[in-house]
């Protein structure tokens, strides 16, 4: 598989912001600029930005997807097929503006951001902490050649089980999660356990990857919704700027979706999901924990091996960031190492030994 490595060392970020708003190039150089690892230009659409590209190659794009004379995804299918770089997504909030950014990351994008909401103090601060991350860790990812997914029909008549789980799986992701996803649950038949997803996304985009999953995957992906039960042949994925937990209601798993403050820099946050299957479901509860940069999701997993769960990591050499399985890896807390192709067969192997405890 090609891959594109970006070593980044004491030189200084290059980033390049494309967007045709004023206010907005402004707002992402104030928030950038005033990183000491990082260094702005700004190009009011991809036309200006090809030619800025001729004289200085940025390391990460700040890609706006409605521009005039040349839009986004053109943009992006362009890069990506002539000169490969990371780029993040910085989009509306609005319905098309989320199905939009779906599209890009399945065209290359490895994040989305929205736009900053200038005004709000809180939310600017909040917003600011995440849109640094997110450049920060496309500059230091390795970028993947997508595989193709085919569609996955589940059988005629057969809708997936939707019974009571009696183990849980619980993922946490971040950066090149959304399609290290898609090849995780396309892979999962729909006698698996009930599984719930915490991946970083902002809040509205979180639905439009849920839908776009349930589309490609035999088993029924959606939104959690407060008291979702998780069941068999489901995967829940936690709403963006909510956070999710394992809870019990009675003989059934159910989730907990709820506000709170950033845990690990992050809302929903990994280690909130990790901490609750720990206490939830302890040794009935399977982690994983894939591709991103940071450290969500270490000390919830260390948690979870506590409680006698049984975790996974993805490999580095299929991680986009090798950030948060390396932190989780050298905290203890992971049990084994694996390739994402073989990760669906190990979640499934590892449900099935524990069932048999």
């Amino acid at each position: 598989m090609a891959e594109f490595q970006r070593s980044i060392g004491h030189t200084p970020i290059q980033v390049l912001v494309v967007d045709d708003s004023a206010v907005v190039r402004q707002a992402l150089t104030s928030i950038l600029g005033g990183e000491r690892d990082m260094r702005v230009t700004t190009a009011q659409d991809p036309i200006f930005a090809l030619q800025k590209m001729q004289t200085a190659r940025p390391d990460v794009i700040v890609l706006d997807l409605e521009m005039p004379r040349m839009d986004g995804i053109t943009f992006l299918r362009r890069l990506m097929a002539e000169d490969p770089l990371p780029v993040v997504i910085c989009s509306s909030l609005a319905a098309r503006g989320a199905e939009a950014a779906m599209l890009a990351l399945e065209e290359g994008a490895l994040a989305v951001i929205t736009k900053p909401q200038l005004g709000v103090r809180d939310f600017l601060h909040e917003s600011a902490t995440q849109v640094i991350d997110s450049v920060r860790a496309a500059a230091h990812s390795r970028l993947r050649r997508r595989r193709p997914a085919p569609a996955q029909e589940r059988p005629a008549g057969t809708p997936t089980l939707g019974t009571t789980t009696d183990q849980v799986v619980v993922v946490g992701a971040s950066t090149g999660g959304t399609e290290a996803l898609r090849e995780l649950l396309s892979a999962m038949p729909v006698d698996c356990a009930g599984i719930v997803v915490v991946q970083h996304m902002p809040e509205m985009f979180t639905a439009a990857f849920a839908k776009r999953l349930n589309e490609l995957c035999r088993i029924e992906v959606k939104e959690a919704e407060d008291g979702d039960g998780i069941l068999t042949g489901r995967a829940l994925i936690a709403p963006g700027n909510r956070h999710t937990e394992v809870a019990r209601s009675g003989g059934r798993y159910v989730v907990h979706v709820s506000d709170g403050p950033l845990v690990s820099r992050h809302r929903p946050s990994v280690d909130v999901l990790f901490h609750s299957a720990a206490r939830a479901a302890g040794s009935n509860a399977v982690g994983v924990i894939m591709t991103g940069m940071g450290d969500d999701g270490a000390d919830g997993m260390l948690a979870m091996k506590r409680a006698g769960a049984h975790n996974l990591a993805q490999d580095e050499a299929s991680c986009v960031v090798f950030g948060m399985p390396k932190e989780a890896i050298e905290r203890g807390g992971v049990d084994a190492v694996v390739p994402l192709p073989t990760l669906p067969r190990a979640i499934l192997d590892t449900v099935r030994r524990g069932r048999r405890g």
